[in-house]
């Protein structure tokens, strides 16, 4: 674990490609663009039709064997969003999901599941034992001695609780090195504070990737209407800004920080590449270099 580095994980594995495809080399080749504390620690997402993916549905079309190449050659860790929470035995035999697994399984470094089903955990432990574990923010964890629980189970690598627990400043002080090295905030999350429903939104996503009939969910959140806004989601008491990282996260001891957004568009993701990563000095010209790239479509 390399101190006072901050590691982002960002959105978009298989949803978002093509906006990586150009934004990487410029990473990688012009790191005198971004901040020098922060790194790409992995890219998550899971193909449109993967039933054991869950958190967004309905995301993602592009080949995995593309995938992997890319992130085989830039050295980052593919993390594959298998948080469905209503699997059962029957569904642990899908192809999909299995040549997913058998495709990722030996990668440098190590790919990641981020995960909520035990019953899945214990299968992929057991057929496909490289992956390390990420447990999902889909379970809702917000109460913290339930997360410490979550973070002292060996099981897990990482441990990304709900947005709510991410100003719970005297517990999260009080955490041993070991459990602040597991902990992941997500920092842009954009949802109602104070909303009741959050995991039967996320029950109804595992639902509908599933292909199992059901009334949709309904957010009754204030503003649900707009969607997603960036500035809305900075306004959010859970939110962490870039000051809050270098600020108050990283003397904390905390180095992992996940970036929402599968369902976004790509528009919507560069910018968050540019707040939370890019030097404000150098953000005008990543996003030219992005938008003038004969290779992409950003919408």
């Amino acid at each position: 674990m390399i101190r006072n580095k901050a590691f982002f994980h960002l959105p978009g594995l298989f949803e978002f490609y093509e906006l990586y495809k150009v934004f990487l080399p410029l990473f990688f080749e012009h790191r005198e663009y971004f901040y020098s504390w922060c790194e790409i620690g992995s890219i998550y997402g899971a193909p449109a039709d993967c039933i054991w993916g869950g958190g967004r549905a309905g995301y993602g079309s592009c080949d995995p064997r593309q995938v992997r190449e890319l992130l085989d050659c830039y050295g980052i860790s593919a993390r594959l969003t298998f948080s469905n929470s209503l699997l059962s035995p029957l569904h642990l035999q899908d192809p999909l999901s299995n040549r997913l697994c058998a495709l990722f399984a030996q990668t440098d470094p190590p790919a990641g599941i981020i995960i909520y089903s035990d019953l899945l955990l214990d299968y992929i432990h057991k057929n496909y034992p490289a992956y390390y574990f990420v447990s999902s923010t889909t379970k809702v964890i917000t109460d913290f001695d339930c997360l410490v629980r979550e973070l002292d189970r060996s099981e897990f690598s990482y441990v990304v609780p709900d947005f709510r627990l991410n100003r719970q400043f005297p517990g999260l002080a009080a955490l041993s090195r070991q459990e602040k090295d597991k902990v992941e905030f997500l920092v842009n999350e954009c949802c109602w504070f104070y909303c009741p429903d959050r995991r039967a939104c996320y029950e109804a996503v595992s639902r509908q990737v599933l292909g199992v009939e059901s009334a949709d969910h309904v957010c009754c959140s204030p503003d649900a209407a707009e969607g997603y806004v960036f500035s809305k989601a900075m306004d959010n008491p859970g939110f962490i800004s870039v000051q809050d990282i270098t600020d108050i996260y990283l003397p904390m001891g905390f180095s992992q920080f996940k970036i929402e957004g599968r369902s976004l568009g790509s528009a919507l993701i560069l910018e968050f590449l540019l707040y939370y990563m890019t030097r404000p000095e150098y953000q005008l010209r990543v996003r030219e270099k992005i938008y003038l790239s004969n290779e992409l479509d950003l919408f």
